[in-house]
Formats: C-alpha cells, structure tokens, sequence
C-alpha cells in the first residue's frame, strides 16, 4: 500500500471530532454549523468511514508483510485499548456527573446523563458496563468502533483479496439490521444507539476505499459536470440539503415531505443508518474526495495544522472532548445559559483539544531519536565519528536522546 499518509484522513477526522464535541453540548449555538445540519448524515459517518479507511490501510500493510495471524494479533489488542479507554473514560464521565449535580440545583445531570440505572442498581450496571450494554449519553461511539475493530479479522481478507465478496457480505448484514432493526441488547431491555450491524457497511466501505486507493485515486481530481456520478451525487446532496432545511424552517413549503417518513428519520435513521442517511454521506465523500485530491497544497496551510493534529490522535482527543462536552454544560448552567458563556466553552473547549494534540505532538517527537548520522566515504547510516580538535578533548553529542533512547516503531492504528 502507499506508504505516504493522506493527510485528507487526519483533517477530517480533526473536523469531525469538533462537530462531535459541538452537536455534544446542549443549545450550543456553534451546534448549528455542524454537518447535521445541512443533510441527512453527520460526523458520525465521516467518523465511522475514515476508522475504515484508515484501519485498512494500516492493517492490510501490517498483514501483507507479516500475515494476517501477526495482524489480527494487533488488531485484537487495539479492540482492548479502545474497551480499557471506554471503561476508564465512563468512570471519569460519571464521576463528574455526579459531583457537578450537587452543585447544579436547576437541573438534574445524572438523569440526563443516563445515569439513573447506575443509581438504582449499580451492581447490575456494573456488570453492563463491562459488558458494554451500559452506555450513558455519549458514550456509544468507542462501543461501536471496538465491535466494528473486533470482526475485522473476519473481514480484511476478503477486503484485500476479493473485494466484491466482501461488498456483499456486509450487504448482508446491513440489509436486515435496517429492515428489521436486528441490533444488540443494551441494559434496560433497549439496544445499541448505533447499531453494529448497519454501520459496519460503512466501515467496511472505508475500508474498500482504502484498497482502492492503492492503484487509482477515490475520483478524478478535477471534477466536470460531464461526469454523470459527480453530477447525480451533487445533485443528491441538494436534495438531502433542501429536506433537511425544510425540517428546520417548514416555511419552505415541503410539509408533505415529513421527518417521520420511512427512510428519512434523524432519530431511527442514525441507529439503523437507513439508505438515504448512507447515500447522503457517500455522496459527500465522493464529491469531496473528486474536489480534495489527494496531496494537495492546502492541507499544509497553517490553518489546517490543528485539524490534521487532532485527527493524528482522534482516540486521545475524542476521550477528552467526551469530558469536556458535559463540563461546558455544566459552565453553561451555572451561568443561567447566557450566551457569552455558551459561545465562550465551546471556543475554549476547541481550544483545549488543539492543545492536547499539539502536546501529544511534541511528547511523540522528544520519544523519537533522531537518525544515527552517516560514516564519511561509506554507502550505510553508522554511528557518528566524534572528532578530535586540536585540544585535543573529544567532542560528544549534545543531545542525550540521540544516545539513550531506542528508534520507536510505528505501530497501526
């Protein structure tokens, strides 16, 4: 596979992470820039599509070098990363809840979290928690990237070899998970907000691009209206844009045209990602992808470093912004929801998560040593020749990194 990394990748999973923490915070005003609401899809699919893209990408690299047993080794321990991040993560989530609702006195926080059954029976959430059938408010998408990470395995051979095959295959467990809302059990009888056998369709698309991008791009790099798919999906992406505007201002005139109708559904849609949901991101991403080629310059424009940053470290990032979302409310609240607050938390959170990633930035390249110098007159890297001034004391290196610490080895995923 290409061993230059997209930088499209990083960007928009950056960009994703921050409608996420946006559409997270109760009447944030910021909330009504997000993709959610010009369309039928949100960051969720732009989340889910560039997991699969990305793993595939490294994965399928890792098991065309070294096999796909040493793959799914590495596959598997990344699923206990992401459940030991989860676990953790809902520990702190209800730790602060529970402490801000004793300060909060117009509000009930734990309710609203999804808390109640943890109160009313801990020993059961508990074992539903490590389960993963507990899931307060926003908590559901690391549940749904372990179980789509965890059936990889299953899949990536299929992915790099047949690729039609494994098309199908996951159109057969799409197709009944949204017909017939085949999904998982969640505590209290419900089901997982993001159902694993819908999305993984997504996922596994992602993945498909990522093969595919091996020997030829996603789509021309520029586009002409004399190409019929970028013309239909353009013209999709108005009609989904126009439905969604209707929803919101109905004094458009589309009445007839109701949320509630089958297929078109915000709520039961985005568990099940009905087809006009998936067809309004695919075409999204194909137009992107045709106006976005690969490689191009502005992705290294300075405006763009903090979005590839983030999406470098999207599981760091999103983990905090899962804890910085209920904070900013909790702000909110005690500021009677003024909107100087409002606009000020969800600025300063964006903040916050530019700066752990520029953080985690810095840590990865003081843990990296620099490259042993190359011996005078020979064709190979070797250790650096310390000379001798005419003082005759040995000059030594500067940097302590150079000699104490290992060359790291970059690791998938």
């Amino acid at each position: 596979m290409n061993s230059g990394r997209d930088l499209r990748i990083d960007f928009f999973r950056g960009l994703a992470l921050i409608f996420i923490l946006w559409d997270h915070i109760p009447h944030n005003p910021l909330g009504e820039v997000t993709l959610r609401n010009f369309g039928l899809s949100d960051a969720a699919e732009i989340f889910v599509f560039l997991a699969g893209y990305s793993a595939v990408l490294a994965y399928g690299k890792l098991a065309r070098r070294d096999g796909f047993t040493v793959a799914t080794v590495r596959i598997l321990r990344r699923c206990w990363t992401l459940y030991v991040a989860h676990i953790f993560l809902l520990v702190l989530l209800m730790g602060i809840m529970f402490f801000a609702n004793e300060h909060v006195e117009t509000r009930d926080l734990v309710r609203e979290m999804g808390l109640t059954d943890f109160v009313e029976n801990p020993q059961k959430a508990l074992v539903d928690e490590l389960l993963l059938r507990f899931k307060p408010n926003l908590m559901d998408p690391l549940p749904l990237y372990v179980a789509l990470l965890f059936g990889l395995p299953a899949m990536l051979p299929s992915i790099l070899r047949m690729p039609a095959l494994a098309l199908a295959v996951s159109l057969g467990l799409y197709l009944p998970a949204t017909l017939t809302g085949w999904n998982l059990s969640n505590e209290g009888g419900g089901t997982w907000y993001f159902n694993p056998f819908a999305w993984q369709l997504l996922f596994v698309v992602g993945g498909l691009m990522a093969v595919r991008s091996d020997s030829t791009a996603l789509a021309p790099a520029r586009p002409s209206p004399r190409q019929p798919l970028f013309v239909l999906c353009l013209g999709y992406i108005a009609f989904c844009l126009l439905l969604a505007l209707n929803w919101r201002w109905p004094a458009l005139g589309l009445q007839a045209i109701s949320p509630d109708m089958p297929l078109m559904k915000f709520g039961p849609g985005k568990t099940d990602l009905v087809p006009m949901r998936l067809g309004n991101f695919l075409a999204l991403a194909y137009v992107t992808a045709c106006l976005l080629p690969r490689g191009g310059a502005w992705l290294n424009a300075r405006i763009c470093q903090p979005l590839c940053s983030m999406g470098r470290h999207s599981l760091e990032v999103f983990c905090f912004s899962v804890l910085l979302a209920p904070l900013a409310d909790i702000a909110n609240a005690l500021c009677d929801d003024h909107p100087v607050a409002q606009y000020t938390t969800a600025v300063l959170a964006v903040v916050m998560m530019v700066a752990l990633a520029a953080w985690l930035d810095l840590y990865k390249r003081l843990g990296t040593a620099r490259p042993a110098a190359k011996v005078a007159g020979s064709g190979h890297p070797g250790p650096a020749i310390r000379g001798r001034p005419s003082g005759g004391r040995p000059t030594h290196s500067l940097n302590p990194l150079r000699r104490c610490q290992p060359a790291s080895v970059a690791r998938p995923g």
